[in-house]
């Protein structure tokens, strides 16, 4: 049995409370808000898993120092935009060695880094790692079968981390390339984006197989250039996480650009779905990117236009399906290149 400290009280981390509660740890619930954690603890539900029970062994705090005192594992588990400041607040408790598994998905827009690249500078002294894959909070809190990766500098912490995380609901493969991993699992969410406001402008599974694999093909061109594999963008964190986050009502992200597409503003359609919509914080950051490493990423591109530009969705799906003629794969030869007389 190992402690676990899990910071962050959203539907993601209460999930991974309730399997590693499962599995026979001890796990204590961290939430910045001490009436929401009241509420977790006296109700044993969260308003955001009405299918869950959360487990009585579950400690529920808003004290930071408890949740990480003694602690073997640290999972930190908030939204993207306020990892950096709750790992600054965590720095005071946190001990030499200590293991952190960043599951939150995104890209710090101001600095570009991957959310662990974010810990590493705030927790300087904790061993980083990262889980991830396709894995809806609210199936994993079921535990209904999933299956996700863990990455990690070590061999020897991803395989603590594997025999922590999986059971027979669970299962955990290990992986070393945490670059990819975290590029893959945050440019989904704006991928998902493109596949939710096709289906509120009534598009069909071809336009949505479209966007899938040649955001595949974006996400891979892009990770590939900043060092991380092309086989982990055709794994679980890859085109796993870009296909469940695109075709599930689960997904905020496609609920977010069903919204839209249907005419929403970003704004109302965030409103609406009333919990944090990684994709477009995600979305000027993988821009961004693009151009820092000269990448074309026409996908990113029209998401950006119609989030943050006005530019009507209808529009920027035309503009993609009226870009200039391409190979698929550019790497692939032709047997004969000789011209046709």
């Amino acid at each position: 049995m190992k402690q676990v400290g899990i910071i962050g009280s959203g539907t993601w981390g209460t999930a991974l409370g309730i399997l590693l509660i499962h599995n026979g740890n001890q796990v204590t619930l961290w939430s910045a808000f001490e009436k929401e954690a009241e509420d977790i603890r006296t109700k044993r539900k969260h308003r955001n898993l009405p299918e869950a029970a959360i487990p009585e062994s579950m400690e529920i705090t808003a004290d930071l120092e408890t949740a990480m005192e003694g602690k073997d594992v640290l999972i930190l588990a908030v939204p993207s935009i306020y990892v950096r400041e709750t790992a600054r607040k965590m720095a005071p408790f946190c001990k030499e060695g200590q293991i952190v598994v960043n599951v939150a998905k995104g890209i710090e827009e101001s600095s570009l880094l991957v959310l662990s690249q974010v810990i590493e500078e705030e927790l300087p002294q904790a061993c980083v790692t990262v889980l991830s894959g396709p894995s809806h909070a609210e199936e994993v809190s079921r535990l209904l079968p999933t299956t996700c990766v863990v990455g990690a500098k070590s061999r020897r912490t991803a395989e603590i981390l594997q025999k922590l995380f999986m059971n027979e609901a669970f299962r955990v493969y290990t992986s070393p390339d945490m670059i990819g991993i975290e590029l893959g699992a945050a440019l989904k969410n704006v991928i998902a984006l493109a596949a939710g406001i096709a289906d509120g402008l009534g598009y069909g599974d071809n336009t949505k197989a479209a966007l899938i694999t040649r955001g595949i093909a974006e996400i891979g061109r892009l990770g590939a250039a900043m060092g991380g594999k092309l086989q982990t963008f055709a794994g679980l964190s890859g085109i796993g996480d870009l296909i469940v986050t695109c075709a599930s009502m689960h997904s905020r992200n496609r609920r977010a650009g069903i919204l839209i597409g249907q005419g929403r503003s970003m704004e109302e359609a965030m409103e609406e779905v009333k919990m944090v919509v990684e994709g477009v914080y995600s979305a000027k950051a993988a821009l961004a990117l693009s151009k820092q490493y000269q990448i074309p990423m026409p996908i990113v591109e029209q998401v950006n236009a119609v989030l943050f530009d006005g530019k009507p969705a209808a529009d920027a799906v035309r503009d993609l399906m009226l870009r200039d003629r391409q190979i698929e794969n550019p790497a692939l030869e032709w047997e004969d290149e000789s011209e046709e007389k």
